[in-house]
């Protein structure tokens, strides 16, 4: 009697700490005895679906779009029965408090689609691996080894390469002629990123042709991650994998993995001869980084191949996706707002001068500019639910039962947009870089994910772990661009804000825009 009587004051004291607000992780896993026993607590509400196929039929292109105007109907937090999954969208910075920093831990796992775990060798990667200390090692070592301030700094050499290669080539060949900016900017990321990732290993004509290569089959399997998937809702048919999508994904990934593969073998072959140890620049590339960590017998930082490889494709494709896209997207809005990009360029001239080229220890001084990418981030974020997580575990959130399992979205798009956190009184919608001016509080909009009116980059232990390099090359590749030539869209041709929801938040039709030189000194071009 006494053992009984301990177990149910053990378990009351649970339940009333657990309502108070103050209980650890562990505590906060609520018991499905305990919500049958308390009706107070439900699912969050809905539109009503069909039998077997729930809402699936009536989810609407632009995801993000068609999630905020079902949160005006039923409230910060929406359910949608899809196939046999569970989506929970919420839409309000206190609930997204709620699950991302609150319950942080339990919702730290992700509900990733079957291209997406196949592009991801299994979900071994940073980006939809589950919780686990796998999962904090890569983290660990991406964050501390491979984006360092001093990794970074170490690999500047090869950004600015890329960057004066691009505006001498864009100076002799293609003045007073149309670019597709995007795939242009595309191009110069990516180039970035390669020779960041594997620098020295292969020569500027094979990287050349390995990154048109990479950038077409990125392309697909972005496109295929995106994709509604029969077996991402109804996972008892993946099987089948009716659409085909399962394997194309296959065939892009097996490309992509000959190809680091033999860029590995390449490097072990020219550390075995001390060729690739003695030279100048094998140091700044991560490629080197990554075998050595490989090599140690430290389980703390010891990563494997498939790990390397899974990180690599992360940096890839997230890195060139996210950061031409909002690239393309800043030019558009000031494409727009021919006076904002006056004042940028006006900045740049001040901070960095006419007979000067743009270098990365100037960015902290463009203020205005930072501004500018700020508020682009904030009406236009890359990934505007952010990346879908999951619950370990049920959990309750804003009075509701989060099953475990369901996919819960975070609408920053519609919370970066909403009149009560952004000042009904300078209109949300509107492009305004001064509100990241004249605000006192400079940090409360960084990209941190402190503040819950702004997650460009999302909240909690999921947040992006590229902020750092995206941070550097995004301002640095804009600056540059704007530094060195003037842009203007072609005659008659009238300019398009309309976007296409996916994995990155893209725009419906590309950005063609001229570049005419507006730097006197043409050596600065060579």
């Amino acid at each position: 009697m006494e053992l009984q009587r301990g177990r149910r004051k053990h378990q009351r004291r649970k339940q009333e700490h657990y309502r108070c607000g103050e209980c650890s992780t562990a505590h906060c896993k609520i018991s499905y005895w305990y919500i049958f026993r308390n009706k107070k607590l439900k699912l969050p509400p809905g539109p009503r679906g069909l039998p077997l196929i729930g809402n699936l039929l009536s989810l609407e292109p632009n995801l993000h779009v068609y999630f905020a105007n079902l949160a005006e109907v039923y409230g910060p937090i929406v359910k949608l029965q899809v196939g046999s999954k569970i989506f929970l969208v919420v839409s309000s910075t206190s609930l997204t408090k709620e699950v991302l920093k609150d319950n942080d831990a339990i919702f730290a796992n992700r509900d990733a689609p079957v291209a997406a775990l196949v592009a991801s060798y299994g979900g071994v990667d940073i980006g939809w691996s589950a919780s686990n200390s796998e999962w904090r090692k890569l983290r660990k070592v991406f964050s501390h080894e491979m984006l360092s301030n001093k990794s970074l700094d170490l690999s500047y050499g090869l950004r600015r390469d890329e960057m004066r290669k691009t505006v001498s080539d864009i100076h002799r060949r293609r003045i007073d002629t149309p670019i597709n900016f995007g795939e242009e900017v595309f191009i110069i990321i990516l180039n970035m990123i390669m020779g960041m990732l594997w620098g020295g290993t292969l020569q500027a004509e094979e990287r050349s042709k390995v990154g048109a290569e990479f950038q077409k089959v990125i392309g697909e399997l972005v496109k295929l991650i995106g994709r509604t998937n029969v077996s991402d809702v109804f996972p008892a048919l993946k099987i089948f994998d009716i659409q085909g999508i399962e394997r194309e994904a296959k065939v892009l990934c097996l490309w992509l993995d000959r190809i680091m593969d033999s860029v590995i073998d390449q490097r072990v072959k020219l550390n075995d001869t001390d060729q690739t140890c003695q030279s100048k620049d094998s140091k700044k590339d991560f490629l080197q980084l990554l075998l050595e960590l490989m090599e140690q017998k430290d389980p703390k930082t010891q990563i494997t191949k498939t790990q390397l490889k899974a990180l690599y494709l992360d940096i890839v494709v997230a890195g060139t996706e996210t950061t031409s896209t909002t690239i393309e997207w800043v030019m558009t809005e000031m494409m727009q707002h021919p006076e904002i990009m006056e004042r940028v360029q006006a900045e740049i001239d001040q901070v960095v001068g006419t007979n000067n080229t743009v270098d990365e220890s100037h960015l902290s001084k463009l203020h205005y500019l930072d501004a500018v990418v700020k508020e682009t981030f904030r009406l236009h974020p890359v990934a505007p639910l952010l990346i879908p997580h999951s619950p370990s575990s049920p959990c309750e959130i804003g009075g509701y039962i989060i099953p475990k399992g369901a996919t819960v979205f975070c609408n920053a798009w519609a919370m970066q947009r909403d009149p009560e956190s952004w000042n009904e009184s300078n209109d949300p919608l509107t492009f305004q870089p001064e509100r990241f001016l004249d605000d006192g509080d400079v940090k409360k909009f960084d990209y941190n994910g402190k503040n819950f009116s702004y997650l460009p980059f999302g909240s909690g232990r999921r947040i992006c772990a590229g902020i750092p390099l995206v941070e550097r090359m995004l301002t640095y590749v804009l600056a540059s661009l704007l530094h060195s030539f003037d842009w203007e869209l072609p005659r008659d041709t009238k300019l398009d804000v309309a976007e296409t929801f996916g994995i990155a938040l893209k725009k419906s039709t590309p950005l063609v825009v001229i570049p005419t030189p507006r730097i006197v000194n043409l050596e600065l071009y060579m």
